[in-house]
């Protein structure tokens, strides 16, 4: 426009011109509406809450469109006058015929002024070229913000930086009580993605906050007197059900008819009821019996076949009252049956929840200690498959092992869907008075159950001797550098894509499919070759897929090898599982790396061996293999037709990679197989360490070998990352293949930090007497304690002192209790003498971490 327009410039052009403006950077620019759309923008952020905008506006676009772009900026419209006007003869409309060749959109105009049936833009050009005089429509619409204060939140926050996303916004409903739920969480939304840097580190059991909203709405709505340590939360409650039976392990389970869809068929189809405790070895020991959902065809079962775990739902003429749970709790009490009632389809997240047998139960009489409650969040307005669930036990010992058990199987529960229904619990709380009566005094339980089952000796064992989270107070500030998480901040790019995957609706299927870009990444970065017979599998994080396949190498009856240096919490999952296992020694002049010659001694006489391979970065060393060191394993590995678990999860951000220039195992990989058809690779992987998302996860499994596909799924109760995820996923997988410069340069900025992190870390650990492994990737590193080895310290625990002499296994509780720095001992490393500390923290807590580390130095010293 400056190049066109002169000083002396005539009326008649600067007249022409003003039928145009320049491009305002909004989607109904196309319109020829950029101009009103940023004047309703700068509108809502100047408007008081109860304030109205009024708009002329030309109808030439159409009425929808010009509707459209005020609804979807959360604007109520109400049409107030409507009149018709000539179009001006000296405007062209030409530009418009032009974009309805182009585009299935049509404008909006009349013939004459009294013409009622609107004709398209090329039909009024040819009217108006024979002579005809043509009208557009010219209405005064209202405006009003619906939940002011909550699209002003979120128009602020797009206006920080987060402009390239504004046309995704929706803020449209038919339905009001959509609205009502939508809009306040992506207010919410904003002011999580404003306020912190990174997602915070939370328990297994579940985010704090979500387990206290969650009691608080069971205080307040059904009066029962619950705290956040009486809540466990999963991903669904398939998982919660599939991880209690794996915890208790029972010769018999009854599980309701419609809660067995997901569970592992081989639990279905085994009729081994009459197996014995000493008999228990296989897989198959837990036999799944089908029951229908009605209490007294339950009741029955249960007195006739006495299980030792009973999973039931409720039907619906039964849950008003609670005699059909109290008959249940009775029954499986006098059998010692241990039993979890699923109230899911009964329970609303409303401010007039309809009545509820469970919880008036509940409301009076504490939990037996035989029994929990199972509650799937299945029923919100916007998202269908967005599914959180949490179980109920005021047993102790129940929760400590339903949380360790979830850490295991399943890492934790997606935090963006713990803040979903979050927000909609905080909503219903804010809705309510403060309750200034007494809380309800409950009588005691009915009678002492016999004594029920507990977790199996094997899971109590593992349990024990894992190496888990520490659960810290609400008081307690821990520096946890013993998780698999980033604590870096999050990049802008991630921010923009986690927003606009729940502020976009009507999202299709191409925009959450994932598996082309996966397909890129990995042929890219590692060279493994993806046919019509690869099945690409997903879930919430990878150590959920890496466990299934433990579960495949059982079924095979298979052993599975890990090098001394694995992920510890891998390891005690597949003995939680009860595989086979072998540990492959590894060698500290190779940087405790697998060799050919290791490699090949471990496997001489192992049956069916499936080799566990963290690569090509190693966790816990951040050491990273070549291209040639990792074809060299691969060809060892198929003269012995194993099965190969190559874990990428912890690839992809080398900050010393000089030498290392990616894999390339295609060739290698189809030469090995057509020789060894029993040998094959699963590559398993984790985008969210690559992307530096702190703590977003997401994990895929690529499976080449038909065989195993189907046993794969045989085991049901996958947790899938929601469509929100993947459509965030894709955003970024997109933005790196396009070479986009924000991503790539904010992925840099990291690495350099994370080796930064590195240098810093080592000399504060070598200068207080410890060995550091050199690193070159990843998160984490290995050092020993040398200097503390057989040392003594005294260590304050609440009230008690006891002395200790310092060894590679408890050196872990002795930095914990004397600084508050968390680590991993050798006992999780499989390293003998070394300890894994983490390094992509919050910058603070690296600073502080630092200190705790010459802090213990001086405690031993003095």
């Amino acid at each position: 426009m400056s190049k066109m327009i002169t000083e002396n410039a005539s009326e008649e052009f600067l007249h022409s011109l003003s039928n145009y403006c320049a491009i305002q950077g909004f989607v109904e620019d196309q319109f020829g509406l950029g101009l009103i759309a940023r004047a309703v923008e700068e509108g809502i952020s100047v408007i008081k809450p109860l304030g109205i905008m009024i708009f002329n506006m030309g109808g030439r676009p159409g009425q929808a469109v010009c509707e459209r772009l005020f609804e979807r900026r959360g604007l109520r419209i109400n049409k107030l006058w409507q009149t018709k006007i000539l179009q001006a003869a000296d405007t062209d409309i030409s530009a418009l015929v032009e974009i309805e060749k182009n585009s299935p959109h049509r404008f909006e105009f009349f013939m004459g002024l009294v013409g009622d049936q609107p004709i398209c833009a090329r039909t009024a050009w040819a009217y108006a070229k024979a002579g005809g005089r043509i009208s557009h429509a010219l209405s005064v619409y209202s405006c009003q913000l619906r939940q002011p204060n909550q699209v002003k939140k979120i128009f602020e926050f797009l206006r920080n930086g987060f402009d390239d996303i504004s046309s995704s916004l929706d803020l449209s409903f038919e339905d009001d009580s959509v609205a009502d739920e939508k809009i306040p969480f992506l207010a919410h939304l904003t002011n999580v993605l404003k306020e912190i840097s990174f997602f915070p580190y939370e328990q297994p059991a579940g985010s704090r906050r979500f387990r206290s909203l969650i009691s608080a709405f069971m205080r307040t709505y059904h009066r029962i007197p619950l705290t956040a340590d009486n809540i466990v939360v999963f991903p669904s409650r398939t998982v919660a059900i599939e991880s209690a039976l794996r915890l208790l392990s029972p010769r018999l389970a009854i599980v309701d008819e419609q809660l067995t869809r997901h569970l592992p068929r081989q639990w279905l189809t085994s009729l081994s009821i009459e197996k014995t405790e000493a008999a228990k070895t296989s897989e198959e020991d837990i036999t799944v019996i089908e029951a229908p959902r009605q209490s007294d065809l339950m009741v029955e079962l249960i007195k006739k076949l006495k299980p030792q775990v009973v999973v039931s739902g409720i039907a619906k003429f039964e849950s008003v009252t609670s005699a059909a749970f109290e008959h249940l709790l009775d029954t499986t009490r006098e059998i010692g049956s241990r039993l979890f009632l699923d109230i899911s389809d009964h329970f609303e997240l409303s401010s007039l929840p309809t009545s509820n047998g469970v919880l008036k139960y509940l409301a009076g009489t504490p939990l037996p200690s035989h029994a929990a409650i199972v509650c799937g969040l299945l029923k919100n307005q916007v998202y269908s498959d967005l599914e959180v669930a949490f179980v109920i036990s005021e047993e102790a010992t129940m929760f400590r092992a339903l949380s360790k058990t979830l850490e295991l199987l399943q890492g934790n529960t997606a935090i963006i869907s713990q803040y979903y229904y979050g927000c909609l619990f905080h909503e219903l709380l804010s809705f309510q008075l403060a309750d200034r009566h007494p809380p309800a005094q409950r009588v005691g339980e009915k009678a002492k159950a016999n004594e029920a089952i507990g977790s199996s000796s094997l899971a109590s064992s593992v349990l024990y001797s894992a190496e888990l989270s520490i659960n810290e107070t609400d008081e307690s500030s821990l520096i946890h550098m013993d998780v698999d998480q980033s604590f870096l901040p999050i990049t802008t790019p991630v921010k923009a894509a986690i927003f606009e995957s729940f502020a976009r609706q009507n999202i299709a299927e191409s925009e959450i499919d994932v598996t082309s870009g996966i397909k890129q990444l990995v042929h890219c970065s590692y060279g493994f070759p993806s046919n019509g017979n690869t099945e690409f599998i997903y879930a919430d994080c990878p150590v959920a897929l890496f466990n299934k396949l433990v579960l495949c190498c059982i079924q095979e009856g298979g052993t599975f090898c890990f090098p001394a240096g694995s992920n510890g919490n891998y390891v005690s999952a597949a003995k939680f599982l009860k595989a086979k296992i072998i540990n492959i020694q590894t060698n500290p002049e190779a940087g405790f790396k697998l060799t050919e010659k290791t490699l090949a001694g471990s496997l001489e006489n192992v049956h069916k061996p499936w080799i566990y391979i963290s690569g090509p970065t190693v966790n816990p060393t951040g050491l990273v293999y070549s291209n040639e060191e990792i074809k060299t394993l691969l060809a060892v590995c198929a003269k012995f037709g194993a099965r190969v678990v190559l874990d990428t999860s912890f690839s992809g951000v080398e900050f010393d990679s000089k030498d290392y220039n990616g894999l390339d195992l295609g060739a290698t990989m189809e030469k090995l197989s057509s020789n060894n058809p029993d040998f094959c690779v699963f590559l398993l992987g984790g985008l969210f360490f690559k992307m530096l998302t702190g703590g977003i996860k997401f994990g895929f499994l690529l499976l080449n070998q038909p065989s195993l596909v189907d046993a794969f799924h045989s085991f049901g109760g996958l947790s899938k990352p929601h469509s929100t995820i993947k459509y965030t996923l894709k955003k970024l997988l997109d933005l790196q293949e396009a070479k986009s410069g924000d991503l790539l340069n904010a992925i840099a900025e990291k690495k350099e930090l994370l080796g930064s992190r590195y240098k810093h870390l080592k000399e504060t650990l070598e200068t207080s007497g410890w060995e550091v492994l050199e690193a070159q990737a990843g998160v984490s590193i290995v050092a020993k304690p040398s200097a503390y080895l057989g040392k003594n310290v005294k260590l304050k625990n609440g009230a008690s002192t006891r002395e200790i002499k310092l060894d590679d296994s408890n050196i872990r509780e002795a930095m914990l209790l004397s600084t508050g720095l968390c680590i991993n001992s050798a006992a999780w490393t499989g390293i003998p003498g070394y300890c894994r500390f983490t390094i992509a923290l919050e910058e603070s807590d690296f600073k502080r971490a630092l200190d705790c580390i010459t802090k213990f130095q001086s405690i031993i010293a003095n």
